[in-house]
């Protein structure tokens, strides 16, 4: 799929991103791919190329990039060299809540300004920390997402006053949620809280839990898992077809 690189000026600097489309002259539904906490790297450009194939222009942005230029994480060892865990536990912590609306404003602005794309109002999906992250800007940039995908994201329920959770009320976007089985970071129990949360707030949503471990959409993770990978995908293409406008 052909794609561009480029630059977004955000209120903290400037973000590189890729942006990948369909073969052809568009224009296409705008979609922001957020990263697990390896962040952007060869397997997310081609997960990025394999969306847009469904017909969307993706934006693939490097969410760290207040770090500047900062050395690439390898997801064999990242979770394991104590060195690298507290590097990437800490970059992780970098980026707040209101980091994440502020940049998606950014995002949504860029792909709003471009010829290949249509529409104002935006998919979002997003891997671990970033499946959390597009519940996030789901619920704090409501008028211009609407459609959010997470696929094993942790901390989507937690007992603080900013859980993401609590957004539910907010959002106008049809939401998918599959967690991981034995998740801690998303149990069962949080999986009961956030879709009671959805339901009170007639928000369209599916909440479930693949019978994989957390990674399994991405390839480059230990526990990726193929069928659960090519769930998301047919689940993913599902819920941006009928929720983006047309």
């Amino acid at each position: 799929m052909p794609s561009i690189t480029a630059t977004i000026d955000t209120a903290d600097g400037s973000c590189p991103v890729t942006l990948h489309t369909p073969n052809g002259t568009g224009p296409w539904t705008g979609v922001v791919m957020y990263v697990d906490a390896g962040g952007v790297r060869d397997t997310f450009q081609e997960m990025a190329a394999r969306l847009a194939g469904f017909g969307h222009a993706v934006l693939l942005p490097d969410v760290y990039y207040r770090h500047g230029d900062w050395e690439p994480f390898d997801m064999r060892t990242a979770f394991t060299e104590p060195a690298q865990r507290k590097r990437l536990f800490g970059m992780i912590s970098s980026i707040t809540p209101d980091m994440m609306a502020s940049d998606a404003q950014a995002f949504f602005d860029f792909l709003a300004g471009r010829p290949e794309v249509k529409g104002d109002a935006f998919g979002v999906c997003g891997y671990c920390m970033g499946g959390r992250t597009s519940v996030i800007v789901a619920g704090r940039v409501p008028d211009r997402v609407a459609a959010a995908g997470s696929f094993h994201g942790g901390g989507l329920v937690t007992d603080e006053p900013t859980s993401p959770h609590l957004l539910a009320e907010h959002m106008k976007a049809t939401v998918y949620v599959a967690g991981a089985k034995d998740d801690h970071g998303f149990t069962a129990e949080h999986a009961e809280t956030l879709d009671k949360a959805l339901t009170a707030a007639n928000v369209p949503h599916t909440v479930e839990i693949y019978p994989a471990g957390h990674g399994f959409a991405v390839p480059d993770n230990a526990p990726y898992d193929q069928e659960a990978a090519e769930r998301h995908w047919i689940a993913l293409q599902e819920l941006f077809e009928s929720a983006l406008p047309n």
